[in-house]
């Protein structure tokens, strides 16, 4: 914490994309309902964050809900393990597969006052020598927290582990099959109202598609894999990505790695620069091609000659397990199509997603979505028409397109979130986004911009911190 000068800065200008985005969510069509309530028997797939929220809502909101995870705990990607899959770029479909793309260093790059739950602060537990009271904690105190959070709630009591859902079908009636097997070997096929999918998107690797890749004699892994330093001593490392997990593990190689290279397509074509402060790592503008000899080019110019490349280039969205006849499709990373990033409007409510949008606070963002589920799923309040869906679906996509914004970003979040957020809690008619929250993350961002290697340990907004915990106090004066 710093005792620096408070800088005070408000939200980013409305741009022409950002403008085109909100007016897709400006507008609230979401009646109350007239039909009476009713309490429907739910599927959660997933037991993570996204799944925790949603079965606890479902619940308040009285509906019957079972959640399947196939870990042995509650978590999800949260969940650490230094267990790699047999595949190291994560390609191979029968390779040994791992949920998690956790590595052993890993502290948040948001706030753990930004990041709880709305009515559950992700609060210190400084009287447990065990907790890490730090405002940015590492890996494990979220899933802590997360634990605390389903002990609370007596959400593991909903949630069978060690079961894999296999398969989930549309039946006749608009009702849902869904076939799970577990662990001990029982096999189910059970029916359901309705399905929420919380299965994350943190598991399936994209990987950089770039010529002469696939003859490359050198090793090659996915981030997806990255667990520690150590496997990458003495190696000459080329880093593809420029999201905040590489830069994280281009930090943690660095010390001790031979060279660290990262080439990352957000710099301009003749970038070749020394990152500051390391006399091991460099900055590149993207690959050009690779040769077989194990020489990398880059469009910059310069030829390294690498032992590893490490792939950060994020995760596709991927359903095995579930059949719609085509109504939902992936393609190119857009799962599609959804109202609001959340229901197909020719399934709607039936099925639902929750946690799809990235680069965002997800926490509270998988609460309100499933506010809204819940509620609709009980008859509280209700959806637009199908073909009101379709053509809200239709102009977001037209806004993207016309905005040169490709196809697999469409659930990029990052310049409209709390504009969603406060849309969703209209929906439900719960209080938007507290300006706390939303000014501390724009201060967190700024900060992370000018403290690359420090933001998180240093700080200046302290009177931030100071409201969020006035605000907490209505939820932690009682325990």
């Amino acid at each position: 914490m710093t005792s620096h000068s408070v800088q005070w800065f408000t939200a980013k200008p409305i741009t022409p994309i950002r403008r085109v985005l909100n007016s897709a969510i400006q507008t609230s069509t979401t009646q109350s309902s007239p039909h009476p309530l009713t309490s429907r028997n739910v599927a959660v797939i997933g037991a993570g964050a996204a799944g925790l929220v949603a079965a606890r809502e479902l619940w308040r909101e009285g509906h019957k809900v079972v959640v399947f995870e196939r870990g042995e705990q509650e978590g999800g990607t949260w969940v650490y393990t230094p267990k790699v899959e047999s595949d190291p770029l994560g390609l191979d479909p029968d390779r040994t597969t791992v949920h998690s793309s956790l590595y052993h260093s890993l502290r948040t790059n948001l706030p753990r006052e930004v990041m709880g739950f709305r009515d559950y602060p992700f609060v210190a537990r400084e009287e447990d020598k065990e907790r890490d009271p730090r405002r940015f904690p590492g890996h494990r105190e979220v899933l802590m927290y997360l634990k605390d959070f389903a002990n609370e709630f007596g959400i593991s009591g909903f949630v069978r582990f060690e079961t894999e859902v296999v398969l989930v079908g549309l039946e006749e009636g608009g009702k849902w099959k869904v076939k799970s097997k577990s662990k001990r070997g029982e096999d189910l096929d059970e029916v359901y109202d309705a399905v929420v999918v919380c299965t994350g998107h943190f598991t399936e690797p994209r990987i950089a598609h770039i010529t002469g890749i696939d003859t490359w004699k050198g090793k090659q892994v996915h981030s997806h894999n990255y667990r520690t330093p150590e496997p990458y001593r003495d190696q000459v490392v080329i880093l593809i990505g420029s999201s905040a997990s590489a830069a994280d593990i281009s930090r943690d190689i660095a010390g001790v790695a031979k060279e660290v290279h990262i080439a990352s397509r957000s710099v301009a074509d003749e970038t070749f620069e020394k990152q500051p402060g390391y006399d091991n790592m460099w900055h590149h503008s993207m690959i050009k091609c690779l040769s077989e000899d194990g020489s990398v080019v880059f469009l910059d110019g310069s030829v390294v000659l690498a032992d590893i490349i490490l792939h950060c280039t994020g995760y596709i969205y991927d359903f095995p397990f579930l059949e719609t006849n085509g109504i939902v499709t992936v393609d190119d990373n857009r799962v599609g199509p959804l109202y609001k990033h959340v229901f197909p409007p020719v399934l709607a409510p039936s099925l639902s997603f929750v946690g799809l949008p990235w680069k965002v606070v997800p926490f509270p963002l998988f609460e309100l979505q499933s506010k809204w589920i819940s509620g609709l799923l009980s008859n509280r309040i209700t959806l637009p028409s199908e073909e009101e869906m379709m053509e809200d679906v239709r102009a977001f996509y037209t806004s993207l397109e016309a905005s040169g914004i490709p196809k697999r970003y469409t659930h990029n979040m990052g310049d409209y979130q709390f504009e969603y957020d406060d849309w969703l809690a209209a929906q439900c008619g719960c209080p938007v986004s507290e300006e706390w929250r939303k000014q501390m993350y724009l201060a967190v961002s700024k900060n992370r911009r000018a403290r690359r290697e420090t933001y998180r340990d240093e700080w200046e907004d302290d009177h931030l911190v100071l409201q969020a915990h006035e605000d907490f106090k209505k939820y932690t004066l009682n325990g």
